[in-house]
């Protein structure tokens, strides 16, 4: 997870959806990122959800009346609009979607609408009529021409028994979706490069198959390469990830996922998408070699005799992008080494015409196949070396794309 929400105030706002018990999953995973929350209910949202819920994950009071149930305590609309960095409405109804756009002002929520300062984001959640009737979308249409930010609803299976658009986000998404805004607003040279660009990523093992049930593979995870797709994503460019077979996935669900097996497929995956790719970095761990023959039934054992398996060389996908990169693309990959790792990692940048090469070494402790850490040294195509310290592996991917920006 990015560092980009530590810090931050965000402001939330609950209405009534049935939805809106997603929000205690995004109240937490904003507070787990560091963000301070505090939670603005309506009187529909009350219905579905109670207070104490997001008082105790948000760890602050929840907003519900201008005046505390105590009736002692002015609660200041103006003073919570001037806190926050972000005014964030998930669930956003139809009915605050209409009030919002035409000023009306009846609950806590809708006046320090009206008077905060902050970027308000919104997450519309409502049944698929709903969100198709003229009048929602041009709310919703007078909402972004205020300069108000709108989150994609999700399509599927409705409250109403329906199917299509209209769904909440999920909160992985909402969550993503703010990182990626706040990222653009903080830091926007590194954005600006992100912009626009079409960025290609492999992760994970690949498995050959000697006959249905048994292959050939390796321990690698994907963790690294799925990083290195969602940071890309948070900062803006459109990701395809090329994964082998592995049980982690990414989060981002504005990443496109390629589920891919073999050799054979992750080069047949990245051939076709590598002319449109700005960007491509190859961290997968794809086999050098594949048995001749796969059998067609489990191999049985013969007598008492070993077996042998000849085994045939795997396409070099790296080698073979490198040979049609485009003056225009940037192409980086990996090397995992156990000995002579500066030597054998240059041979492989310049062997293979990359950019950039990312090296990592078996030696080093935390670093390599399944660990949630990670400890590289960047060789360039100037000659340049890096070296960093052992991070967590999301943490290493801020630094391979903040290399890969400057080099650019």
């Amino acid at each position: 997870m990015m560092d980009v929400l530590k810090g931050k105030k965000i402001l939330l706002g609950l209405t009534g959806s049935i939805a809106v018990y997603k929000s205690a999953v995004l109240t937490r995973l904003l507070v787990k990122a560091g963000a301070e929350v505090k939670v603005i209910m309506t009187e529909g949202a009350k219905t579905f959800v109670c207070p104490l819920t997001f008082s105790t994950l948000s760890k602050n009071p929840v907003y519900t009346e201008f005046v505390s149930s105590e009736g002692a305590v002015w609660q200041s609309h103006v003073e919570l609009g001037l806190w926050a960095d972000a005014l964030l409405i998930a669930p956003a109804t139809a009915n605050t979607i209409a009030k919002m756009s035409n000023g009306l002002c009846d609950n806590m929520l809708t006046a320090v609408y009206l008077s905060a300062k902050c970027p308000v984001i919104l997450a519309p959640a409502m049944d698929r009529d709903m969100w198709l009737h003229p009048s929602t979308l041009n709310n919703l249409e007078k909402l972004k021409s205020y300069g108000n930010h709108i989150i994609p609803v999700g399509e599927g299976e409705l409250a109403s028994g329906l199917v299509g658009a209209g769904r909440l986000a999920e909160p992985e998404e909402i969550v993503a979706y703010l990182e990626q805004f706040f990222f653009k607003q903080d830091k926007p040279e590194l954005s600006e490069f992100f912009e626009g660009k079409n960025v290609l990523i492999t992760a994970g093992p690949t498995q050959e198959s000697l006959d249905p049930v048994r292959f050939i593979s390796n321990h690698s995870s994907g963790r690294m390469g799925i990083a290195l797709a969602e940071e890309a994503s948070r900062r803006g460019a459109s990701v395809s990830l090329v994964l082998g077979p592995s049980q982690l996935r990414p989060k981002d669900a504005s990443v496109e996922l390629v589920a891919v097996k073999s050799a054979e497929d992750m080069y047949n995956a990245v051939d076709e998408r590598f002319d449109k790719a700005d960007i491509t970095i190859m961290a997968a761990a794809v086999a050098d070699f594949t048995p001749l023959t796969t059998a067609n039934k489990k191999i049985k054992k013969s007598g008492k005799g070993n077996m042998s398996i000849e085994l045939k060389r795997t396409k070099d996908i790296l080698k073979s992008m490198g040979a049609k990169k485009r003056a225009d693309q940037l192409l980086a990959g990996f090397a995992l080494e156990t000995n002579d790792e500066v030597a054998n990692a240059k041979r492989k940048l310049e062997s293979k015409n990359l950019d950039f090469i990312v090296l990592n070494s078996m030696r080093e402790k935390g670093a390599g196949f399944q660990h949630h850490t990670n400890k590289i040294t960047i060789l360039d195509k100037h000659n340049n070396l890096k070296t960093f310290e052992l991070k967590s592996k999301y943490d290493v991917a801020k630094d391979i794309w903040n290399y890969a920006a400057e080099l650019s």
